[in-house]
């Protein structure tokens, strides 16, 4: 991957097009702008060909629109991290299916920009120090998952696993819980398992997954069920029989 990060934009409206590569020489002057592109066919092609390290997409363009460009891009080597920037809020959800780093809302706020190429900056220097080779990870690296995306309105969170306390497996999404807040995944609590550091993740149930660094301590009620207390929670998680044995002494 070349050191200076490279970017295309995706617009249909050239005006907003140029508008946004002029707020990101602001916000990320040490990135070189590829070029505008304003539909998602030809947007494609200049992808394969240039190899981008970010696309920042429009949802709503003629031909191919940015969802369907963006899950295009799934799986391929040297896939660029995708940013939605468009004025649709309901697709939020959606573009947390494609594994976008983010979903901005035109028009642009400077700050939110900036906070979009801090964590770009972050995923991409992530993604070179795991090099050769890139992963399916959706954080980019050859490892365990170092974030997870939550989708929340119009907005797809970046969650550090390291704050995650439990995963909870809830119908069709998992509920992961940090101290203070929790988000929703759209995702199966058996991937997220194959895909997380299992010496910190520990499955405690069938829908249960615990980051061991946040366990106080297990207890065992009157009915020898046995249950975990976390610091910072007030909630207590049950463990099922056959994990016991992971929290019992001796």
């Amino acid at each position: 991957m070349p050191t200076t990060p490279r970017y295309l934009i995706v617009d249909d409206e050239p005006r907003l097009a140029e508008r946004l590569a002029q707020r990101l020489a602001v916000a990320w002057p040490q990135a070189e702008c590829l070029g505008l592109w304003h539909d998602g066919l030809s947007a494609r092609e200049a992808i394969a060909s240039q190899r981008p390290d970010v696309a920042f997409l429009d949802i709503r363009m003629p031909g191919m629109d940015g969802l369907l460009l963006a899950q295009h891009q799934l799986g391929q080597a040297d896939a660029p991290l995708i940013v939605f920037v468009t004025a649709y809020q309901e697709h939020a959800l959606e573009a947390f299916g494609v594994a976008a780093v983010d979903y901005l809302c035109k028009p642009v706020d400077p700050l939110r920009l900036a906070a979009t190429v801090q964590r770009l900056q972050g995923l991409l220097a992530a993604r070179t120090a795991s090099a050769p080779g890139i992963s399916a990870n959706p954080d980019g690296g050859n490892g365990p998952l170092r974030y997870l995306r939550a989708g929340q309105g119009d907005t797809v969170h970046l969650v550090p696993v390291e704050q995650v306390m439990y995963l909870e497996a809830a119908d069709k999404y998992v509920r992961a819980v940090t101290e203070h807040t929790e988000h929703w995944l759209r995702s199966s609590l058996k991937t997220l398992a194959s895909q997380l550091d299992s010496d910190d993740f520990w499955p405690i149930h069938r829908s249960l997954l615990v980051n061991v660094r946040y366990v106080d301590a297990a207890h065992r009620d009157e009915r020898g069920k046995w249950q975990l207390s976390l610091r910072g929670r007030s909630e207590r998680l049950p463990v099922a029989a056959q994990y016991v044995h992971l929290f019992r002494q001796g």
